[in-house]
């Protein structure tokens, strides 16, 4: 089975998904996160989304989901490159991704992480969510 490989960088994983997702590689691409996380002890994921045309209902909760666990296991979760018809379509589907943060790009995604990091109390990450235009840019 195809993997989405996943990159420590600091305290944080970095997840740049490539191809089309289907539900498959979205299972096994939450259950290796999570064990990632656990394993590494990172405080922060970057999941880099950029590259898909198209999420369905799965793919949403599967972000929503590795959000929830991550969270748990002491990481939080940005998502970047997040293209419009993208983000209307998980709100046609009811899916808001409450827990998760987004940023305009990878650069602004590994800004957001490294000011959680540096503030390490989370204050941060307690404010609007990044995807409120608010990635840390002023704007």
């Amino acid at each position: 089975m195809d993997r989405i490989p996943i990159l420590k960088l600091g305290d944080a994983l970095l997840v740049t998904i490539q191809v089309d997702m289907h539900d498959r590689l979205a299972a096994a691409l939450e259950e290796d996160l999570t064990e990632r996380i656990a394993a590494t002890g990172a405080k922060g994921v970057l999941i880099d989304i950029s590259s898909l045309g198209i999420v369905d209902s799965f793919i949403g909760r599967m972000l929503d989901t590795v959000a929830a666990v991550s969270r748990m296991l002491g990481a939080d979760t940005v998502v970047v490159g997040m293209r419009p018809a993208v983000a209307i379509t998980l709100v046609e589907l009811g899916l808001e991704l409450k827990g998760v943060r987004t940023a305009l790009n990878v650069e602004r995604g590994m800004a957001l992480i490294g000011r959680w990091l540096e503030d390490g109390d989370g204050d941060e990450r307690d404010g609007p969510a990044a995807g409120d235009a608010n990635d840390g840019d002023g704007g």
